[in-house]
């Protein structure tokens, strides 16, 4: 997929279940033609008993619905669960079920998180069909409008497509509909589709190191799961000692996985010897992925760990505004109050117990990574 910045785009902000979910299952309500569902974690529950029922209501009223999820990530949603959808008349598939091949298929996940509605309006970030969204989690997302729209459709009608992609049922054949075309809007900011298909093709990657690289006041990143590749390290550190303004945004105690947290941890002295500020959010799991770069900001699926990088199918939109710039350093600035900053001297004394976690984790992460 070509990665074009195209102008016209009307982008919007939607900090937390509150905001987000409303706004999509709003789209959806209104929607006249299609809509397309892309999701890595779909588990039975009452946020998955939400998102079916307004998929259902669509399909019920003539809207054609497709809904795509990873066939590891939708492993909780229940059997009676996807055989009301496939009786509604949604169309349901599912990418790379778990199988007797390869390992390294089966590791490979599609960890995007896409909806299309119409071909006019697009929703991504990080969220999912499951319980822990509606409270436990905090997470952000985009509500768009314009030319990108249609980069987002094309991302899920290639995979829809692909050859690992599997119907749910032999009688569900039903074409994709004829893509339609977003608006133009003259107002409209600047934005471009970034994606990721596995080890073999990281433009996200690609594209953030040369962020951080070309980076002159600050750079701002929100991740889930710190557990960054060694060039990111590099990078993040060279550009503190270069005085640009480096901070993290990352979870605190609140975390789904403690080990993931103690192994990243590992890296903290040196990055706090460096000038990379620190702060760990104290309110819930932050499960967000967005990063700030001057006026230049990046929000999506991909949570810039080696893990996601080297296996996941990830989408990004990427952003060039100054306004919008403003609006996400308005976020992280709230977030940030809402941690606890890492002290360097404070952790550079840290107890042994907390020494010996980060490197038993450190050495299960050096160990998995081996395996890629």
């Amino acid at each position: 997929m070509q990665h074009v910045w195209r102008e016209g785009n009307r982008i919007a902000l939607l900090p937390e279940a509150t905001r987000f979910l409303p706004a999509m299952f709003e789209a959806v309500n209104q929607a006249q033609h299609y809509v397309l569902v892309e999701l890595y974690l779909m588990e039975s529950g009452k946020l998955a008993s939400q998102v079916s029922d307004a998929l259902i209501n669509a399909a019920e009223r003539g809207v054609e619905v497709y809904l795509l999820l990873d066939g590891y990530g939708s492993m909780g949603l229940e059997r009676h669960d996807r055989k009301r959808l496939e009786q509604a008349g949604v169309v349901l598939r599912f990418f790379n079920p778990i199988g007797f091949h390869s390992l390294a298929r089966n590791l490979s996940r599609d960890h995007r998180k896409i909806v299309v509605v119409d071909g006019e309006i697009a929703f991504t970030g990080g969220f999912g069909a499951v319980d822990e969204f509606l409270e436990a989690w905090y997470e952000i997302a985009l509500r768009i409008e314009g030319p990108v729209v249609a980069d987002w459709e094309r991302l899920f009608r290639r995979l829809w497509h692909s050859r690992l992609t599997r119907r749910a049922g032999d009688r569900q054949c039903r074409a994709l509909p004829k893509q339609r075309t977003a608006e133009h809007y003259a107002d409209g900011i600047c934005g471009r589709v970034m994606s990721a298909q596995g080890y073999r093709y990281q433009a996200i990657r690609h594209s953030l190191y040369a962020q951080v690289n070309k980076a002159n006041q600050r750079l701002w990143l929100c991740t889930p799961y710190f557990v960054p590749t060694f060039t990111l390290r590099r990078r993040l550190i060279r550009a503190a000692r270069r005085g640009i303004d480096v901070r993290l945004l990352l979870p605190g105690s609140k975390h789904d996985h403690p080990g993931v947290r103690y192994a990243g941890q590992r890296f903290y002295q040196v990055m706090l010897k460096a000038g990379v500020r620190i702060f760990e959010f104290q309110p819930t799991f932050i499960h967000a992925k967005c990063v700030l770069a001057d006026n230049w900001v990046s929000i999506g699926s991909c949570n810039f760990d080696h893990w996601n990088l080297h296996w996941n199918l990830e989408a990004n939109q990427e952003i060039d505004s100054s306004a919008f710039a403003c609006e996400v350093q308005a976020l992280f600035e709230r977030n940030f109050a809402a941690s606890q900053e890492v002290d360097a001297t404070a952790w550079a004394a840290r107890p042994w117990g907390q020494r010996a976690r980060e490197w038993v984790y450190g050495v299960i992460d050096g160990i998995v990574t081996r395996l890629k």
